[in-house]
C-alpha cells in the first residue's frame, strides 16, 4: 500500500469503536509522543463503524495534526477487521497497534521499537494491571488455556501495545478473534520471532469497555481450536529466483 504513511518509518494503528469521550485524550497522548518517537511516526485511526461521534472527532483531530490519518468502515466489522485494515493501509516498514482506551501509553512504543530490528514483533506485557480482580482472573484463565493450546509462550496477548514489521504483519492470517493470537501466528512464519517487554498500564479514564465474560473467555476458547486447525495448514515458501523485475 503506497499512501502518505509510506513517508514514515512507523505507523501507529488505533482502532476506534464508540470512543468519542477519548478522542481528545488520544490527540493529546499521540501528539505528545510523535516528536519523541525514536522512529519517524504517524497515526492511522481505523473507525470501526462507530455509532457515536467518534468519526467526527477523528476527522477534526486529523485536520489539525499533519501526522494523523484515518480510514472509516461503512459499518462495524470488529477489532480483528480493524487491525487487518490498518495493516492493509500501512505503507511504512514498521507498524504498531494500541487501543483507543489509553490504558496503555504510546510513550512505551519506544521500549518496543528498541528491539524490533532483531525480531518480527515486539509486544508489551501489562505490568501492575489496573483492571478489576474479576477481569484479571478472566484474562489469566484465557491466557493459560491459549498457551496450552498454541505453545506460543506469550504471557499477555491481551496487551494491545505491539510493534510488528509490516512485511510480517501482511502475512498474518487474520480472521475474527485471531488478533488475540498474534505471537502464535508470527511463530507460524518461517523465521518468525517475537519478544515481550513490560509496559505501563492505567485505569480507563473515559468511555466503556467493549469486552465482557462472553467475548473474553468463550471467544478465545473457541478460537484456540481454529488456530489448531490452521497451524499445520499454514503456507510457508521462499522464492529463490525470479525475473519479474528484469
Amino acid at each position: 500500500m503506497s499512501n502518505r504513511t509510506s513517508q514514515y518509518d512507523f505507523t501507529i494503528i488505533v482502532p476506534v469503536y464508540n470512543e468519542q469521550d477519548n478522542i481528545l485524550n488520544l490527540e493529546r497522548a499521540l501528539g505528545d509522543f510523535l516528536p519523541k518517537s525514536i522512529r519517524k511516526a504517524c497515526v492511522l485511526f481505523v473507525n470501526d463503524g462507530s455509532s457515536d461521534g467518534s468519526l467526527q472527532g477523528i476527522k477534526e483531530i486529523c485536520a489539525r495534526n499533519s501526522d494523523f490519518y484515518y480510514i472509516s468502515f461503512a459499518k462495524n466489522a470488529g477489532l480483528s477487521a480493524a487491525i487487518k485494515a490498518g495493516i492493509d493501509y500501512t505503507g511504512s516498514p514498521l507498524l504498531g497497534y494500541m487501543d483507543a482506551d489509553l490504558q496503555t501509553t504510546p510513550d512505551d512504543f519506544n521500549l518496543l521499537l528498541e528491539d524490533i530490528d532483531s525480531y518480527s514483533m515486539v509486544i508489551g506485557i501489562r505490568a501492575n494491571r489496573k483492571d478489576t480482580f474479576f477481569k484479571r482472573i478472566q484474562s489469566r484463565i484465557a491466557n493459560s488455556f491459549r498457551r496450552m493450546m498454541t505453545g506460543d509462550g506469550a504471557t499477555d496477548t491481551g496487551c494491545p501495545l505491539k510493534v510488528i514489521r509490516t512485511d510480517a504483519a501482511r502475512r498474518l492470517p487474520l480472521f475474527k478473534g485471531l488478533h488475540r493470537f498474534l505471537p502464535a501466528l508470527i511463530l507460524l512464519q518461517e523465521g518468525g520471532t517475537y519478544k515481550q517487554v513490560p509496559v505501563r498500564h492505567f485505569p480507563r479514564q473515559a468511555g466503556k469497555s467493549k469486552f465482557h465474560l462472553w467475548n473474553r473467555l468463550w471467544g478465545p476458547f473457541a478460537d484456540c481450536f481454529a488456530y489448531r486447525w490452521m497451524r499445520p495448514r499454514y503456507i510457508n515458501y521462499t522464492v529463490s529466483e525470479n525475473n519479474t523485475n528484469n
